[in-house]
């Protein structure tokens, strides 16, 4: 019970800090742009607790997921012509001032994730990220096509490797059924490209599907390897993200195979078993997560928002706010049918 309630606390505290650093972007630059922000909110449902400084009503609700920062001019119904003067509005700040406003929700998450990457490599150390292999198990595909220790990864079916976690990506996406390539260069200079099917194994009555590689993962100390680390690892990412959804789109990866609130609790609880390290690179992960989906320029996330400044941008006029708001409705009610969608099959992961 004690470590079930651990493992809540620790998913509330690992959402409300990432909700809290995207919303704290937004807020920042509606002050700076002189937006008129009604409240600063963490969680959502009944207020639990509130205090009202200046204009701005900061406070927490009880469904501790999610938050919101409520500006004048995002819902025309509530604003109140007496009381907030139109240049207050967010609507009437210039399109740069709006893309600022928008775009650092996102740029908080990317910023937070930066911090705790350089963070997590200057205390334990940040791990080498070449493609180069350092086993390869016997009696598996790999060992019996040739590969082997010290051979550096350059193509996975002709996608351009540049780092393990580029080697992971396409050998989890890899089509089990038949031949793979795989391209490397030996320690002597020469490349040789291989044919590898994986090999399937039963394992908790699941049918899983091995290579037989592992790649080199070497820890790195010092500030200079701290940024490399940094760096390469958040573009790793910010490219993870972008593959799984172009094949999200594409169809090679299920809706099944996505997470929510339910689904990140149990990676939670995981994860908390291996440590503060593991942790922070969760919260790091998850905030990357969370700024690039917000950017995908779809109704109702933050790249919606800025779609259609871009589109004002390019009419020199903006699009009727009324219109705009309706286009944002319909999309927050998909968003939600999604989540229902994603949370049912997190649950019905974790029973079966």
């Amino acid at each position: 019970m004690l470590g079930v309630l651990w493992n809540l606390f620790l998913f509330v505290i690992i959402l409300g800090v990432i909700v809290f650093i995207h919303e704290l972007g937004h807020f920042t630059w509606a002050k700076i742009a002189g937006v008129y922000v009604y409240e600063f909110s963490l969680g959502m449902g009944p207020k639990l607790w509130g205090k009202k400084i200046g204009e701005t009503e900061y406070n927490i609700r009880l469904i501790p997921i999610g938050g919101f920062c409520s500006m004048a001019g995002e819902d025309l119904e509530i604003d109140d012509d007496e009381k907030i003067p139109k240049e207050k509005r967010l609507q009437s700040k210039n399109c740069w001032q709006r893309f600022l406003i928008m775009f650092f929700g996102p740029g908080n998450n990317f910023i937070l994730a930066i911090v705790l990457l350089f963070f997590i490599a200057l205390v334990w150390g940040g791990t080498t990220m070449d493609p180069v292999i350092s086993t390869v198990t016997e009696d598996y595909p790999a060992a019996e096509v040739g590969l082997s220790k010290g051979d550096k990864i350059l193509e996975i079916n002709g996608h351009e490797i540049k780092n393990s976690d580029d080697v992971s990506l396409y050998l989890a996406i890899a089509d089990v059924n038949k031949e793979n390539s795989i391209k490397v260069v030996k320690p002597n200079g020469y490349e040789v490209d291989y044919k590898v099917k994986p090999k399937e194994v039963e394992e908790d009555g699941e049918s899983r599907y091995y290579f037989g590689i592992t790649i080199e993962q070497t820890r790195t100390h010092g500030i200079v390897n701290a940024f490399k680390y940094t760096f390469v690892k958040f573009g790793s990412l910010i490219k993870q993200m972008g593959l799984t959804l172009k094949y999200l789109v594409t169809g090679d990866i299920g809706l099944n195979q996505l997470s929510g609130p339910v689904g990140i609790y149990s990676v939670v609880g995981s994860q908390s078993k291996a440590g503060i390290e593991n942790i922070l690179f969760l919260i790091a992960y998850l905030s990357i997560n969370v700024g690039f989906l917000n950017l995908v320029p779809i109704p109702a996330f933050d790249g919606g928002h800025i779609l259609f400044i871009i589109i004002e941008m390019i009419r020199r006029k903006p699009v009727s706010p009324e219109l705009e708001n309706k286009i944002h409705a319909v999309g927050l009610m998909l968003l939600m049918l999604l989540m229902v969608v994603v949370t049912i099959n997190d649950i019905m992961r974790l029973i079966f």
